[in-house]
């Protein structure tokens, strides 16, 4: 039975479309994302916190969903738009349907409406504070003046601390490596682990700390309040910035450790919201993006090498390159619109990336990334 849904953009754009996942009401930030696959790796992501997220690619849950792929314990994003839902899911590794994942876990969603003409908005107007309305919420003569006054009350990400709502309340040790097929996640802890590496969670996507833990990192993962005396009195050999959502600039208690961490002079790794925190504890600006970068076939350019990697994105606020401090270096930039994509402290072992190496973009072109991290961790012993 095909219950009713409303979708509403702040700028009076309405689309009516069909209801899946659960009814009732949620707001956020409209963004789209343009990658094919990984719609439940999306989801999940910690950094979609707050956002309604619309997938271009028009077929979504053909492949169904499975207990494997995610990136943190429960969905993240506050919705989910598409074009078309498949009757059915065809994967050997399915478990689930999409339309019951969501249902599951109370999350909203529409389908059946133009992903291309809200794809276009988006595109032109910017990101969006928008509003969905489904199932019974959607019906009566006043759905959508309903939907609209929900999408304007969202007050918008800009000046959003969401890094402490999304962290983990309790410090805790990660040992789970990465998938191979027929055997699942392995077990890092069987292996040797030379390297201690304290990972801050301002909403850390599981990937991340596979690889670390692949590479041979014992992890101790740590709330994003976490103060830098603490961490340091772990005896780490590294510090590791984790992705997050939201704006980073209200985090103050963020970037006053991560200071504290440079200033010991402990080898530091940031990736995404780590990125801009890392480039505002080192006296950059950051700012709010038109419509951000979400997709996951970005091309960015290693300054120092030359070479174009191709990578996942998700973030809505960058580092404003233009204002680095002297001790402070661009490493990559994006080639899609020339944005800051990574940067390193001249001045001792810190740097970052604002894409995400650990989504198997191209599908193993930022991966060194990780290893970069070891290489300063080892040089520093």
């Amino acid at each position: 039975m095909i219950r009713p849904a409303i979708l509403a953009l702040e700028d009076g754009s309405v689309f009516h479309g069909s209801a899946i996942g659960a009814d009732g009401q949620t707001s956020g930030e409209v963004v789209f994302n343009t990658a094919m696959t990984g719609y439940q790796e999306i989801l999940t992501d910690p950094s979609y916190t707050r956002q309604i997220v619309t997938l271009t690619y028009p077929h979504i849950g053909n492949t169904g969903i499975n207990a494997e792929d995610i990136e943190s314990a429960a969905i993240a994003a506050a919705g989910l738009v598409i074009r078309d839902l498949p009757l059915f899911a065809s994967n050997f590794r399915s478990e689930e349907s999409l339309d019951a994942y969501l249902k599951r876990n109370g999350v909203l969603g529409i389908a059946d409406i133009d992903t291309r003409r809200l794809t276009r908005v988006l595109r032109d107007k910017g990101a969006q504070n928008g509003a969905i309305l489904a199932g019974a919420d959607a019906e009566g003569d006043d759905a959508v003046e309903r939907a609209l006054t929900a999408a304007r009350a969202f007050p918008g990400l800009k000046g959003m601390d969401l890094a402490q709502e999304v962290s983990c309340r309790e410090t805790y040790e990660w040992s789970e490596g990465e998938w191979s097929l027929g055997s699942g996640y392995a077990d890092a802890s069987q292996g040797e682990r030379p390297y201690h590496v304290v990972a801050y969670d301002y909403g850390a996507k599981f990937n991340i700390l596979r690889m670390l833990a692949s590479r041979g990192c014992r992890l101790t993962v740590v709330p994003a309040r976490t103060p830098a005396a603490e961490v340091l009195a772990m005896q780490p050999d590294g510090v590791f910035l984790a992705n997050g959502p939201g704006d980073p600039e209200p985090c103050d208690y963020a970037i006053e450790a991560i200071r504290e961490v440079i200033a010991a002079d402990v080898p530091l790794f940031g990736i995404c919201l780590g990125h801009q925190l890392l480039g505002l504890a080192s006296g950059a600006r950051t700012v709010k993006m038109n419509n951000g970068h979400h997709g996951a076939n970005h091309p960015v350019e290693d300054l120092d090498s030359g070479r174009v990697m191709i990578t996942s994105q998700n973030h809505g606020f960058a580092v404003d390159e233009a204002s680095l401090p002297a001790n402070v270096r661009a490493t990559h930039r994006s080639l899609f619109d020339g944005t800051l994509q990574g940067i390193e402290r001249t001045d001792c072992p810190a740097f970052s990336f604002q894409g995400h190496p650990e989504a198997s973009p191209g599908p193993r072109d930022v991966a060194p990334l990780f290893d970069r991290f070891i290489a300063l961790m080892q040089a520093r012993r």
